[in-house]
């Protein structure tokens, strides 16, 4: 870690780590950057629960794991405050808030036109302007070089010239594979290995965990037709795969339930907007979408079925990097090859943002000047994403009125 800082056993209990963690689901607004800012102020300036070394040192590593990068800083925290049980307290407490209230809202517009409605078309719209702000930020930190914007509009033109879903791993890989071999990323000089609270074997028995539900949860469909393995497998995929924030999750969640007819794309889109107004972690948009399932399961259990398994990867990755965590900062071809993977992942998001969302949500002339409003808001004016949804919504409602009067 930074400096002489070294982890120590956990001292902490569970109930404060949940008290916590739901007071950050309830107020983190602004998604991944911004609760990286929260859980500064509350773990490290207000608490004290760990040094401003380690949190950096945490917050790096979640941002090469794949996963829910604000939800497995707090997974580590937890873990690394009151163990195993912590860790599982942190993420049901960040999680809770936003879960209920999206389910609700699943649950309250069942059996709704969402097609028809002005106010899920504004919903749509924000989710474009939202996305391309998310775009443009990825841009700057995650491809500040010439290689890396290469491999960013090479893996979207290939992505938009397919349209095949598998495609999607692939072009991860193979930004990766284009990392490690071209983008020079030095490796952090770190002392020796701290105490970790996870060991070795434990990592390992993690690691092994998280590529055998990769790879065998697609195979156990396959065998057993059943489409609740379907659902388990496509929410487990999306959040094995999602590189460099939960904006990500949309395309691959795009080809999980929307492409087999599991959901519709109105109520798809219309979730991710709504989903933008809460606070905690984007990820949740899966207890909306699993709610809304039209195949088994569905409702409350759907939900339940979609946030454990988009989830679960993000927990299985923290605790197998963790006993690992000072050996690959030191490895310059690690870095560099997950540079070029996040570059890909920028192209992923691209295309995302062409199609599904531009394609299926820009109908009119109404609908570009409203976008780019809200993209203005967003990129320069620093305007909060809850409040950009619901103008945008109460503007849909209203211009859909006075189109019919």
């Amino acid at each position: 870690m930074h400096g002489t800082e070294r982890m120590g056993p956990p001292c902490g209990t569970q109930v404060e780590v949940f008290g916590a963690a739901l007071r950050l689901g309830l107020t983190s607004f602004g998604g991944p950057i911004a609760h990286i800012g929260y859980f500064h102020r509350e773990y490290v300036e207000r608490r004290k629960w760990l040094a401003e070394g380690t949190y950096l040192d945490l917050v790096a590593l979640c941002h090469l794991l794949p996963g829910a990068t604000s939800s497995q800083v707090g997974i580590g925290i937890g873990l690394l405050r009151a163990g195993w049980t912590g860790a599982l307290a942190a993420w049901v407490g960040f999680t809770l808030p936003s879960a209920l209230a999206l389910v609700t809202f699943a649950l309250l517009t069942s059996g709704i036109d969402l097609a028809g409605a002005g106010w899920a078309h504004g919903l749509k719209l924000a989710a474009v302007a939202i996305v391309a702000t998310a775009v443009l930020s990825m841009w700057r930190s995650l491809a500040p070089d010439l290689p890396r914007r290469a491999i960013a509009l090479l893996a979207a033109a290939v992505i938009l010239a397919t349209g095949a879903g598998v495609v999607q791993v692939a072009v991860i890989v193979a930004g990766g594979a284009l990392g490690w071999r071209l983008l020079s990323m030095p490796g952090i000089e770190v002392p020796d290995d701290a105490p970790s609270p996870v060991g070795r074997r434990g990592g390992l028995v993690a690691l092994a965990l998280f590529f055998v539900l990769l790879l065998g949860l697609p195979l156990a469909e396959l065998v057993t037709r059943q489409e609740w393995v379907g659902v388990v497998d496509g929410f487990y995929r999306a959040g094995a795969l999602v590189l460099g924030g939960g904006h990500v999750v949309l395309p691959l969640l795009d080809e999980s339930v929307v492409r087999p007819g599991w959901v519709s794309n109105e109520t798809f889109l219309a979730g991710y907007g709504a989903a933008q107004a809460m606070p905690g972690p984007l990820f949740t948009v899966a207890g909306f979408i699993g709610a809304s399932l039209e195949v088994a399961p569905s409702g409350v259990g759907g939900a339940a079925v979609a946030l454990g398994a988009i989830f679960l990867p993000s927990f299985l990755l923290v605790v197998a990097a963790f006993p690992y965590w000072d050996q690959l900062r030191r490895s310059a071809s690690f870095r560099g090859a997950m540079a070029g993977a996040n570059a890909a992942v920028i192209g992923l998001l691209i295309a995302a943002l062409y199609r599904p969302l531009w394609t299926s949500s820009v109908g009119s002339e109404v609908d570009v000047v409203l976008i780019g409003g809200a993209f203005l808001a967003l990129a320069w004016r620093q305007a909060p994403p809850w409040l950009v949804v619901a103008v945008l919504a109460v503007l849909g409602q209203v211009i859909q009125s006075l189109s019919v009067g």
